[in-house]
């Protein structure tokens, strides 16, 4: 009943544009696992570059964002190509097939850095702008909750 109540707006009709908080928790969790999982690997492995260019690699996938300058329909889709787990699982499994040491290390940045974004709350993005993402709205003001004493 609670669960019904939070999914309906104040008028009772289910708010579309919000996500399911219970899928959204369960996403974010998901994206702290691969992002722990992610750096465990490298750095339990053979770490093929050195740690002044982990952060810069880390966050190469986010040069994404430039694509917004062309407008939100190709910034969404410049920003969802590289910002899957499909892109960092493809390097790692390159890197693990032909046993490339550098691939895999990209590959679990890659992976490390996509799961670290859902874990924040920053999921694929929508064309209707930057802040609409499938994990919710980026900067969505909470109602304010009215104490009553």
């Amino acid at each position: 009943m609670r669960a019904a109540r939070a999914a309906n707006g104040a008028d009772g009709v289910a708010d579309r544009n919000r996500p399911d908080r219970g899928t959204t928790l369960w996403q974010k969790a998901e994206g702290a696992a691969v992002f722990l999982c992610a750096l465990w690997l490298y750095f339990t492995g053979p770490q093929p570059l050195p740690m002044v260019a982990l952060l810069p690699v880390f966050l190469a996938p986010d040069l994404s964002f430039f694509a917004y300058l062309a407008g939100p329909r190709v910034g969404a889709f410049g920003y969802n190509l590289v910002h899957h787990y499909g892109c960092g699982a493809l390097l790692l499994a390159l890197g693990g097939w032909f046993q490339i040491a550098l691939l895999s290390g990209l590959g679990l940045l890659w992976l490390a850095h996509v799961g670290f974004d859902r874990m924040l709350g920053y999921g694929l993005k929508e064309t209707r702008g930057f802040g609409f993402t499938h994990l919710g709205r980026i900067g969505q003001k909470r109602p304010a909750q009215n104490n009553v004493n």
